[in-house]
């Protein structure tokens, strides 16, 4: 009879423990962190066509500096950084039709660089995480 109580009171201990873990507190996204490592990944793929200071090309490639498309969609954002994009679109009133490659970045990096992007040049956005980025993944 003892080892039947003991076994009881040793599950049902392991079974609180096991649903107070999952109301665990979780680590808030850093937003800043994530500005700074997207930074690297601007550098590495987008500088080159959108320049040092997102003011793109104008009418070759578009600017990311207050740049209104940029900022309208967030979903529409992540699938262009992922898939690229080769549809005309409108930022700051200008027309663009150059074609954006596709960029093979996992999901972390593509919020680290929109986050980058949509909080400098000029631009303030809320943060995206890297769930974001994975929900936005076509299927």
């Amino acid at each position: 009879m003892k080892t039947k109580h003991v076994l009881f009171l040793t599950l049902t201990g392991l079974a609180v423990m096991s649903i107070l873990s999952s109301f665990k507190k979780q680590t808030p996204f850093d937003l800043d962190a994530s500005i700074t490592r997207g930074k690297d990944v601007y550098a590495t793929y987008c500088q080159s066509c959108h320049m040092d200071e997102g003011q793109g090309v104008e009418g070759v490639f578009p600017p990311l500096a207050k740049a209104d498309y940029l900022m309208a969609d967030t979903k529409r954002s992540i699938q262009q950084v992922l898939y690229g994009a080769n549809t005309e679109m409108k930022v700051n009133g200008t027309v663009y039709n150059t074609e954006m490659a596709a960029i093979d970045l996992k999901d972390g990096e593509a919020s680290d660089v929109l986050n980058y992007v949509r909080n400098s040049f000029g631009n303030k956005g809320k943060a995206v995480i890297p769930d974001d980025v994975k929900a936005a993944r076509k299927k």
